[in-house]
């Protein structure tokens, strides 16, 4: 019998990276899950680790950054699972050329990171949370970062995204503590992802994968553990979160960060954040 046994799960972003690892996580527990992303050859890979871990999914192409397409993936997914229990808020972007000062960033580009990365929270939430009402609670889990408590130069929307991540968590919380449903963040540090890869890519102007893996590395030297996490790193966290360990904690975030919040000033050497 798995930890999560019965249990409906949400994945935003599920396809790969953090989400990914998560999804296969979750499955390997026990737990119906469902992937909601529009990255389709991603989802399928997803899709069969998790069948090899032991449990079936579903993938609902959605952007989640719209409203129908959020209310598509509940209703979807109640449908195919009989309910909602755990909404994973996973999404997010820092697209390339997403690195500039507020001057230099188009409101196109914030408009895009914001609803990716933070309105998304907002609809899933609004669409999930009556099923959760329906089995009695749940769980919703908003995948923040350090850059929602501190900063770097050059991330003016990324940054706004991520402290309205941890605000909105502890606004929900207090709405819905009553009704047994649990609201939590995490904020990693920097995680072995391929949005991080993709800096590293950026930084040093080549693709060649033994080059990018050191680049990604190195970023771990900046943590006082001295490597960057993983997904698994992610998906343990989250799937405490989840589970009936942490059944006292609403409203606050969990730092999977390496001790990157720890030292301060931590962006002085930051190559890369989740």
């Amino acid at each position: 019998m798995g930890e999560f046994d019965g249990k409906a799960v949400i994945i935003t972003g599920g396809a790969l990276g953090m989400g990914g690892d998560v999804a296969v996580e979750f499955a390997r527990a026990g737990a119906s899950v469902a992937i909601a992303d529009i990255n389709e050859v991603a989802a399928a890979s997803t899709l069969e680790k998790m069948r090899e871990a032991g449990t079936d999914g579903i993938f609902v192409h959605a952007d989640v950054s719209q409203s129908a397409a959020c209310r598509r993936v509940v209703s979807d997914t109640a449908a195919a699972f009989g309910g909602i229990d755990i909404l994973f808020n996973n999404v997010g972007i820092q697209p390339s050329d997403s690195y500039a000062n507020v001057e230099d960033t188009s409101e196109e580009l914030w408009d895009r990171i914001i609803g990716i990365n933070l309105k998304s929270r907002f609809l899933m939430s609004k669409y999930a949370i009556p099923e959760m009402r329906k089995r009695g609670g749940g769980v919703i889990i908003n995948n923040a970062s350090v850059q929602g408590i501190q900063s770097m130069p050059g991330v003016p929307a990324y940054a706004a995204s991520k402290g309205g991540d941890l605000s909105l968590t502890r606004q929900m919380s207090l709405d819905y503590a009553a009704e047994n449903i649990r609201v939590m963040a995490i904020c990693p540090g920097t995680i072995d992802t391929e949005m991080v890869r993709n800096v590293a890519r950026q930084e040093l102007g080549t693709a060649d994968e033994d080059a990018v893996a050191a680049r990604v590395a190195q970023y771990g030297k900046d943590h006082p553990l001295g490597r960057v996490g993983t997904g698994l790193d992610i998906a343990n966290a989250v799937m405490f979160l989840a589970s009936e360990k942490a059944s006292f904690m609403t409203g606050s975030y969990l730092a999977v960060d390496g001790g990157y919040l720890a030292q301060g000033a931590w962006a002085t050497g930051a190559g890369a954040e989740a």
